[in-house]
């Protein structure tokens, strides 16, 4: 591993950099990503002469650098901390250095990945020290080698599976929930707020939207973070949302190429395998990849997936050249930035060692590489790999000058930093609120309603609140309780069950006028939800009326067809809950439509079509 660059050394480096930088933006202003969301560019250069412009000072830039500032940029790491200046004993074990800043200074990486503490970086408590991270990071970066702005990213895709900001950032529906709601206009504003409220905290990159289209319901990894089964549905509102995130200010990043939505394997825990033929390939998986790229998509993001039909060599799209290079670059004609899902997941790391995966992903096409395991061994990789002449020169500039181009693009060069206190008004705001609370009422869809037990007659109730998720279950009594002359209790039983809770239920259910169960069948793992089944069930023999949410999948159903009521949110987040609560007492009408087929269990048949939904 390179040492960093001594100060005599940065500083003649950082005078080259930034004197051509000034030079040439003096002639023909930046491309800002604050340009009206028009045309297939939208946020980028607005025409082919523009781009050519970008890329010729990117081109520029990168003769100016260094070979170990030149790989460096191809780096995304994850950093420890909540300011950029604190130590972290987990800078120490992953990088041997103490604080956000050093990590930046000795590997001069192209970008960060933001995370919260589920994770360990703990990253984003608030919107005030999350900005103040991110500056802190970009001075440390103008201060390191080349002296070359970060790209900041963070997955955060709206709903309640993949997300790294909680209160008080706006909590969207996210992709499933919004193809229910089957409405391109929302899906744009869903991911517009997302983006107006990441750029204020100095994200500029988001890794969304998910094009996966989801056409196998035991999918343990997509479901609902897709926009449904449909490839013209997902097609239209990952253009939607692609338009949305630029009107946002922060680049898009559709993934995971070239599509991660039949199978039933996680790639974070094993290696899938995707066995569409080609021509399935063209009709399900790339219609919404082809989209994001007609719209100006900034990035895509590969999936740690085989395809034999692209590559009969058994490796993971990350690492195929066909694949990367042959279909995404050259015949789909993607000119933006490739970066890899993270290399630390199974699907990478279990095939390929820390000094192989990262050079394999460059050599197949990619131009970042995100979360590589044992930073120094991959960094020492890519250096000598470049230096043995196994990369050439130019494939590892290609990736740098895209790199550069993308953040020219972003007029990051000139514009690193934020308004901290712009962060605190925008993140939450109000409007931000009211426009996501409308967009998710929107989304709520009724799927069985017998006997029109639902909507709710009038009159007081002794309602029980029971089923999956600790907050879950609160969040929907409370919403419960603030109806006129309802009470609730609430008896939370877990992902998995046991008998006695199950008995415990059922007994707390007897008498009462109303039973709601939450469900969440992809909470219990390799069990699939049997256990919460039987839980629906035990409580349908009570006599007492039962109204089932799915939280999370809408596949649930299939468990217990026989359930009375049967609502799908997509998502546990308190916006879905209190509009399905509203949507059981007959405050708001259903409008949202099944975005995938409900397969009948146990056969080939269709328990409910794609496009089902029941109103009032």
């Amino acid at each position: 591993m390179q040492q960093p660059a001594t100060p005599s050394r940065r500083q003649a480096l950082a005078t080259g950099l930034f004197g051509v930088t000034a030079a040439l933006t003096a002639s023909a202003a930046l491309s800002s990503p604050a340009n009206a969301d028009t045309g297939p560019a939208a946020g980028q250069a607005s025409s082919g002469g523009d781009r050519a412009r970008t890329r010729a000072r990117a081109r520029a830039l990168v003769r100016r650098m260094s070979l170990e500032d030149k790989v460096g940029q191809l780096f995304v790491v994850e950093v420890y901390g909540q300011s950029a200046d604190t130590a972290s004993a987990g800078n120490r074990t992953l990088y041997g250095v103490d604080t956000p800043a050093e990590v930046i200074a000795k590997y001069r990486p192209g970008g960060v990945i933001y995370f919260d503490a589920r994770r360990g970086p703990d990253n984003v408590r608030d919107p005030l020290q999350t900005a103040r991270l991110s500056n802190g990071l970009q001075r440390a970066a103008r201060r390191a080698g080349a002296r070359v702005p970060l790209l900041v990213s963070i997955d955060q895709e709206g709903g309640s599976v993949v997300y790294r900001l909680t209160d008080p950032a706006t909590l969207l529906p996210g992709n499933m929930a919004l193809a229910a709601g089957r409405s391109a206009s929302d899906t744009r504003r869903s991911a517009e707020i997302l983006g107006l409220e990441l750029a204020a905290m100095g994200v500029n990159q988001n890794y969304a939207p998910v094009a996966d289209v989801n056409v196998n319901p035991e999918n343990p990894v997509i479901g609902v973070r897709s926009f449904g089964s449909d490839p013209a549905l997902c097609a239209s509102l990952v253009d939607a949302s692609v338009s949305g995130y630029h009107r946002g200010r922060v680049a898009s990043a559709a993934k995971h190429f070239p599509g991660h939505g039949d199978t039933d394997t996680d790639s974070h825990t094993g290696l899938p395998r995707i066995d569409h033929t080609r021509e399935e390939l063209e009709n399900i998986d790339l219609p919404p990849f082809r989209a994001a790229i007609a719209r100006g998509v900034d990035t895509i993001m590969t999936a740690h997936i085989v395809v034999p039909a692209l590559d009969p060599s058994g490796v993971p799209a990350t690492m195929s050249r066909p694949i990367v290079t042959g279909l995404l670059r050259q015949e789909m004609g993607f000119e933006g930035l490739i970066v890899t899902d993270a290399l630390d997941m199974q699907g990478a790391s279990g095939q390929f060692p820390p000094d192989v995966a990262p050079v394999r992903a460059l050599m197949a096409g990619c131009d970042q590489l995100v979360l590589a395991p044992e930073l120094d061994t991959a960094y020492g990789a890519v250096l000598e790999a470049v230096r043995s002449g196994q990369v050439p020169v130019s494939r590892l500039d290609a990736s740098v000058e895209r790199i550069l181009a993308h953040k020219l693009r972003r007029d990051l060069f000139r514009h690193p930093y934020v308004d901290e206190r712009h962060a605190v008004r925008t993140v939450g705001a109000e409007r931000h609120k009211a426009d996501a609370q409308a967009i998710t009422d929107r989304t709520v869809t009724l799927v069985r309603n017998e006997g029109s037990l639902l909507p709710l007659s009038s009159g007081a109730r002794s309602v029980l609140v029971t089923g999956w998720g600790v907050s879950t279950t609160r969040v929907l009594a409370d919403a419960v309780a603030e109806r006129p002359g309802q009470s609730a209790t609430v008896l939370e039983t877990g992902a998995i069950p046991s008998a006695d809770r199950i008995t415990q239920a059922a007994g707390a259910a007897a008498g009462r006028g109303l039973v709601i169960v939450s469900v969440n069948a992809a909470a219990a793992g390799s069990e699939k939800g049997a256990a919460q089944a039987r839980l629906v069930q035990a409580l349908m023999d009570t006599g007492a009326p039962v109204v089932a949410v799915a939280v999370r999948n809408p596949y649930d159903i299939r468990r217990f067809p026989g359930v009375p009521a049967y609502l799908a949110t997509y998502s546990y987040g308190a916006p879905s809950l209190r509009a399905a609560v509203r949507t059981v007492y007959g405050g708001l009408s259903p409008a949202g439509r099944l975005p995938v087929a409900v397969p009948d269990a146990g056969s080939t048949g269709t328990l409910y079509p794609f496009g089902h939904g029941l109103t009032y």
